[in-house]
């Protein structure tokens, strides 16, 4: 099927030549789409490897009715950011751990995925193509959205005969403007994800199943959902787009990625970072009852990095935490984003510069 680029353009959002950055109003920024002038496409059909790919204006795109992303949602998206140092670099937060990520989501839902080094390849040229749009240091940070999607026509449930590898941008700022913490009521009804289902990767179809329990709970005042297990409704798994830490003494817990939870990169390096500084970490099964007695509750995902929870309401009981400038989750937000805004020495080596 060909892929048929459609242009389109803000006139509120436009880009010189001769400017170093996108007419943007960085100080406004949230978590919306910015169109940005171009993103990558690649193409490759069943058994066989992806092409090259190559950048095109940012577009829409002719797809058939009959695609498997539209007729049976067989597609996954990836999340990532780059960033604007002090000295004028762009990096990117560790987009190897996309690529693999995608990988084993792909192998779930049965499409072949690009190989880690064209993930890694295509996002760098997604954003030097874009660069203009990187927010200035401290504004914000230009999210990548990477989409794996079944664009062939099949009628019978099956995998398409052919995938689309797309990467588009948008500038952002914070996911949630407020600048306290998040809260959190416990979601008794539904569920977002069950053992041997597909919870574990980054599934279109993960998503769009807990916007009704989101927006019920924004109506009521709420930031977000936390959502319990399918199996017994006693543990805690994830908030409705991040992963969720508890804090008492000096344990840090967080549920295990046993298979209904996403292995959040971000989680994975908030871990890492918490045990550097002498914590211990547990991975897993978190109950409700020991959010009553917690002293701090916090979530990461690449949209938030890391934002505090302050309340949590389970039934008709709020618990409220610690949060502020002495709180744990202030301590790991700062040792996180400095690394990523190249504060300080990145010892990790989780960052990638686009050059």
């Amino acid at each position: 099927m060909a892929l048929s680029v459609l242009l389109s353009s803000s006139p509120l959002l436009t880009s010189k030549a001769d400017e170093k950055y996108a007419n943007v109003k960085w100080d406004e920024l949230g978590f919306a789409l910015v169109p940005t002038d171009y993103m990558y496409v690649a193409k490759c059909k069943q058994g066989e490897s992806f092409s090259k790919g190559e950048i095109v204006p940012y577009g829409d795109f002719l797809i058939s009715p009959c695609a498997g992303i539209l007729n049976y949602g067989q597609g996954l998206f990836e999340g990532l950011k780059a960033y604007r140092t002090e000295d004028g670099r762009i990096t990117l937060f560790r987009p190897d751990q996309n690529a693999l990520r995608m990988q084993t989501g792909a192998d779930r839902t049965c499409m072949t995925p690009p190989s880690l080094d064209q993930f890694v390849e295509a996002v760098k040229q997604t954003v030097l193509a874009n660069n203009k749009w990187v927010p200035p240091p401290g504004k914000g940070a230009l999210y990548i959205r990477p989409l794996l999607i079944g664009t062939g026509a099949v009628l019978g449930v099956a995998s398409a005969p052919e995938y689309t590898f797309l990467i588009y941008t948008s500038p952002v700022g914070n996911y949630h403007k407020a600048s306290s913490g998040l809260n959190l009521i416990v979601d008794h009804k539904h569920r977002r994800a069950h053992s041997g289902g597909t919870g574990g990767v980054k599934s279109c179809t993960n998503y769009s199943p807990v916007v009704k329990s989101v927006m019920e709970a924004r109506s009521s005042g709420f930031s977000d959902v936390l959502f319990l297990d399918a199996a017994t409704g006693k543990n805690i798994e994830e908030v409705s787009t991040c992963n969720i830490f508890i804090l008492k003494g000096n344990i840090v817990s967080t549920p295990p990625t046993s298979g209904t939870i996403l292995p959040g990169i971000t989680r994975k390096s908030i871990s890492e970072l918490a045990r550097d500084i002498g914590y211990q970490v547990q991975e897993r099964d978190v109950s409700v009852d020991e959010l009553l007695e917690a002293e701090e509750v916090f979530c990461t995902g690449t949209a938030m990095v890391v934002k505090a929870v302050e309340t949590v309401t389970i039934h008709d009981k709020k618990i409220k935490y610690k949060t502020g400038e002495k709180a744990l989750s202030t301590k790991l937000h700062l040792i996180l984003t400095n690394i990523q805004m190249g504060v300080v020495e990145d010892k990790k080596g989780w960052m990638v510069v686009v050059e």
